[in-house]
């Protein structure tokens, strides 16, 4: 036990450069491949949240623009969920790295001033951009959807109250729209969280060398030459954080249909005891 607990000390916060520096390479045990992955795992939830998060305001902007009866914003709005939408999210990594990799090292110049772009190249950086941008295609598709599935007779009721504009939309259209979506936005919140792992086959180099969950599980695989250890230790954190993802998400649908009949009751056990 003593041993474990020097292992989360050594190794617990190691993806994010902090802890021991070497990797064990021999007696490699049970706790160990534990730990680490689950170190590696902060990366993953590092990319799930920052996508989710700059995803879900980038969509409901794409998902207006693609309901907007202006060419000039509903055309980009299309193209944009097109391609994101269209193409492997894996082929979007390695075309954006090799892009980003293109740029020159010294940086570019936008009106005097240099800005850099070495940093894009990075995992953390690069790869959370895609991610980010592939996401918000997705949910603004699944947004657009319930924006267009919205009762009329919601609509009909605010222009009876005298509301327009911004008002209608705030009190009315986007919260019905939200309400609709939620279910369909969930499962792609899951997705997104799962396709994380893709970073790791990715050309974007991890942060100092100390990757996700994979990098770990792949290098207790070729350690210990047993795979069917490390992987489904994996498999096990995504599980559990796939079932606390489902718990948020399931919370806010609970706020969002507060106000219908029955939304706030909570599935209780009850037992039958006298058929």
């Amino acid at each position: 036990m003593s041993s474990c607990t020097q292992t989360i000390t050594d190794y617990a916060l190691r993806s994010i450069g902090m802890g021991e520096r070497l990797l064990p390479r021999a007696d490699i045990d049970l706790c160990q491949q534990v730990v680490l992955i689950g170190s590696g795992l902060i990366w993953n939830v590092y990319f799930a949240f920052f996508a989710l998060l700059t995803g879900f305001f980038l969509a409901n902007v794409i998902a207006l623009a693609k309901a907007s009866t202006s060419p000039w914003l509903r055309a980009p709005a299309e193209g944009f969920i097109f391609l994101f939408r269209g193409s492997p999210l894996f082929i979007q990594f390695f075309l954006a790295y090799e892009a980003l990799v293109l740029l020159p090292r010294a940086g570019i110049d936008l009106f005097g001033i240099t800005v850099q772009t070495s940093w894009m190249t990075k995992a953390w950086a690069g790869a959370l951009i895609v991610l980010i941008l592939n996401t918000t295609a997705y949910s603004a598709q699944i947004f657009h959807g319930a924006l267009m599935s919205v009762p009329k007779g919601d609509i009909e009721a605010a222009d009876a109250y005298g509301m327009s504009g911004w008002t209608k939309f705030r009190r009315v259209l986007w919260p019905t729209m939200m309400r609709l979506a939620w279910p369909s936005y969930t499962n792609e919140a899951i997705f997104l969280f799962h396709a994380t792992t893709l970073v790791f086959f990715s050309g974007f180099p991890a942060f100092q060398q100390q990757g996700d969950a994979l990098y770990y599980a792949r290098y207790f695989a070729e350690r210990t030459f047993n795979p069917f250890v490390a992987y489904p230790i994996v498999a096990a954190y995504f599980i559990l954080l796939t079932l606390v993802l489902i718990g948020l998400f399931g919370m806010m649908n609970r706020r969002l249909n507060r106000h219908l009949p029955g939304a706030a009751r909570r599935i209780r056990y009850r037992p039958q005891l006298i058929r």
